[in-house]
């Protein structure tokens, strides 16, 4: 897959908590993290986050097993970090990843970061938030518009790093010659709609699509740090 990425630090913050992998290997893994647990510890959460999966992954064929064992490793690893300096107490990460194989991707996935697939016109979400707002679009207490000012949108029900074990979720999903897929994290989803990303993630100049997510997010507030990764299926 052709990949093409930005990290941006926002209009608020005074750090950047986000990480990103990009892969170069026989079976490249793609990965966001969005850090939390205050300034230090967000950020070194997340910086866990992406080198564990490139240590734990590489090498490997891709498999859900493979994902869900990294994650395991990586969130224990986490843990035990913040045991033994308090000063990191309560940090996690999200993470969102794809691991290319020669017909599939492999979705992994913790946390309200998200995945999406632009298929043939086709827009869809691959990964589940898990937060509590999601939780409760789920259960259709609130719509997607309620959704977008519920006060308590940022509370994120499930985390890499805050316990000891993590449960991941993983999909595999078939590869099509033009398919564009966008991982990001909710610094780009809190201020940008559906209905938008889908727009820029199909621009024919995938630089120019990258570049247009981040300024609409910056345009709309820009409240939290903006990461994504804009990959292509190529023939």
């Amino acid at each position: 897959m052709r990949a093409v990425w930005r990290t941006d630090i926002g209009l608020v913050r005074r750090s950047n908590q986000d990480s990103l992998l990009i892969g170069d290997e026989i079976h490249p893994v793609y990965a966001v993290a969005d850090g939390m647990g205050g300034h230090r510890g967000g950020d070194i959460a997340s910086t866990m986050a992406v080198d564990g999966l490139k240590l734990c992954l590489a090498g490997q064929a891709p498999s859900p097993e493979g994902i869900r064992r990294c994650f395991e490793q990586i969130t224990g690893s986490i843990y035990a970090r913040q045991q033994h300096d308090s000063a990191l107490s309560g940090m996690g990460t999200t993470l969102t990843m794809l691991w290319e194989a020669e017909d599939f991707v492999y979705l992994g996935h913790v946390g309200d970061s998200r995945a999406y697939l632009l298929r043939g016109g086709t827009f869809t979400q691959q990964s589940t938030d898990h937060s509590l707002v999601g939780e409760l679009v789920k259960s259709g207490v609130l719509d997607e518009q309620e959704a977008r000012v519920y006060p308590y949108r940022n509370v994120v029900t499930r985390a890499v790093g805050t316990e000891q074990h993590i449960r991941c979720d993983t999909a595999i999903i078939d590869k099509q010659p033009g398919d564009r897929w966008l991982l990001c994290s909710d610094g780009l989803t809190e201020h940008v709609t559906g209905d938008e990303i889908r727009r820029m993630m199909g621009m024919p100049d995938m630089e120019q699509g990258a570049d247009a997510l981040v300024q609409a997010a910056l345009a709309a507030g820009g409240q939290d740090n903006i990461t994504l990764i804009l990959l292509e299926v190529t023939a």
